[in-house]
C-alpha cells in the first residue's frame, strides 16, 4: 500500500498546497474511503504505560487531528493510540497562510501553524460522542493572546477530564511567541504545580486518575534538560514526550524551503530528537515513561526510538510521505523485527542503545 501511495495518491496530493492536502486527508478519513488496517494481534507489542494498556506502541502525534475530527478513523489505521490537538480554550485561526512547507528531498515538513484550532468546546463535543474504547489523548495548549497561560492549561485539564485517556501539556511549540519560556525551570515548576493540582482535584472528584505528559522541545541545552528532568521527577509527572519540532536547519538539501520560519519535523528531526530522548532517559531513570517522536517513518526507526529509551513512539510527518498504510506497515514490521530477538515483550529492547544515543551532540 505504501508503494501504491507513493506512485499515485502522493503524486496527486502533492499537486495541492500542504494545508489543502491535509484537509483532504481528514475528509477522506471522515468519509470512510480509507480502508481499515487488519493487523494480527501480537502480545509482544502490548505495553502498559502510565496505567494504560496499549495494543501496540505506535501512536499518531498531536497536530494532525487538531479538532478531534477523526480519532477513531486513525485508530483503525493500526495505531495503538492517537492524540488530538493542540487545543486551546478559545478558538484561534493561527498564523497567516502559507504556513506549512514540504521539503520533499529531505522528507521533512516545516510548519508555523500557531495552534490553529476550533477551541475546547468543539473538541469536547466530538470526543463526548465517541463510544469506542481506544486510547485518545488530549494535547492542551494556551491561546496566543492569553493573559494567563498557566490558567489555559488548567482549563484544558478541567474541560477534558471526562473524555481524555491521557493529557499532554504542550509547552514546546516554536510557533506561539514565548511558549517555550514555560520550559525554564521556575516557570515549569509553576505550571506543573498548577496543572497537577487541577488533575488531582479532578481525580478525587471522578475516582479516576488521568496521566499527564509534558511535551518538550529538541532545542534544549544540557542545563535545560537537567532542569526539566528535575522538575518532572520532583512533581511526580506521569511522563515526557520527546520531542516537538526543531528550529535547527542542519544538513537540509532543500535550502530554499529551509529559509521558512517554523518548526521542522520528519526525517531530518530523527537524530536530534532521538539523542534528546536518550539524554532525558539517562536523567529521569528507568521508571518514568517517555514517548519518542520525531522522524519515525519505518519499523526500524520506531524500534530505534525504543532502543534509545522510549516506551511508546509517535509519528505524523511520515504519513505525509508514506500515506495511510504506514502505521500498519510499522506495526507488522515491529513484529518481524522482534522474531530474531527472541523476546517476550518489545520492552526488553528498551534502553539497549540509550548509551549510544545519549553521547550524541544536539548543539
Amino acid at each position: 500500500m505504501i508503494g501504491a501511495f507513493k506512485h499515485t495518491a502522493r503524486k496527486g496530493l502533492f499537486l495541492f498546497d500542504p494545508e489543502t492536502a491535509h484537509g483532504m486527508s481528514i475528509a477522506a478519513l471522515k468519509s470512510g474511503l480509507v480502508p481499515a488496517c487488519r493487523i494480527s494481534p501480537d502480545p509482544r507489542l502490548v505495553q502498559t504505560v502510565a496505567g494504560l494498556t496499549f495494543e501496540n506502541p505506535l501512536g499518531m502525534a498531536a497536530g494532525y487531528d487538531k479538532n478531534a475530527e477523526v480519532p477513531e478513523a486513525l485508530l483503525k489505521l493500526g495505531f495503538g493510540f492517537t492524540e488530538i490537538g493542540t487545543v486551546t480554550p478559545k478558538p484561534q485561526s493561527g498564523n497567516p497562510r502559507p504556513r506549512i512547507f514540504r521539503l520533499v528531498d529531505d522528507e521533512g515538513v516545516i510548519n508555523r501553524l500557531g495552534f490553529n484550532n476550533e477551541g475546547h468546546d468543539a473538541a469536547f463535543r466530538r470526543l463526548s460522542a465517541i463510544r469506542g474504547q481506544g486510547i485518545i489523548g488530549v494535547n492542551i495548549g494556551a491561546n496566543k493572546d492569553s493573559e494567563d497561560r498557566i490558567g489555559d492549561y488548567v482549563a484544558g485539564i478541567r474541560r477534558f477530564y471526562s473524555v481524555a485517556r491521557y493529557f499532554t501539556a504542550n509547552i514546546s511549540s516554536p510557533n506561539t511567541p514565548g511558549l517555550r519560556d514555560l520550559q525554564a525551570r521556575e516557570s515549569l515548576a509553576a505550571l506543573l504545580t498548577a496543572v497537577l493540582a487541577a488533575r488531582d482535584e479532578e481525580a478525587a472528584r471522578s475516582g479516576r486518575k488521568i496521566p499527564l505528559f509534558l511535551k518538550i522541545a529538541p532545542d534544549l541545552t544540557e542545563e535545560g534538560m537537567d532542569d526539566i528532568a528535575a522538575e518532572a521527577l520532583s512533581h511526580g509527572l506521569d511522563g515526557l514526550i520527546v520531542s516537538n519540532t526543531t528550529l535547527a536547519r542542519d544538513g537540509l538539501k532543500d535550502q530554499r524551503q529551509a529559509k521558512e520560519a517554523g518548526g521542522l519535523s520528519g526525517k531530518p528531526l530523527f537524530d536530534k530528537s532521538t539523542a534528546v530522548l536518550a539524554k532525558m532517559r539517562k536523567r529521569v531513570g528507568a521508571a518514568l515513561p517517555i514517548i519518542g517522536v520525531g522522524g519515525v517513518s519505518s519499523a526500524e526507526t520506531a524500534l530505534e526510538k525504543i532502543r534509545a529509551g522510549a516506551d511508546l513512539v509517535q509519528l505524523y510527518s511520515g504519513m505525509v510521505y508514506e500515506g495511510p498504510g504506514l502505521p500498519g506497515e510499522i506495526v507488522r514490521g515491529l513484529s518481524k523485527l522482534l522474531d530474531p530477538e527472541q523476546v517476550s515483550s518489545i520492552r526488553e529492547l528498551r534502553d539497549t542503545r540509550a548509551d549510544h544515543w545519549a553521547t550524541r551532540s544536539v548543539g
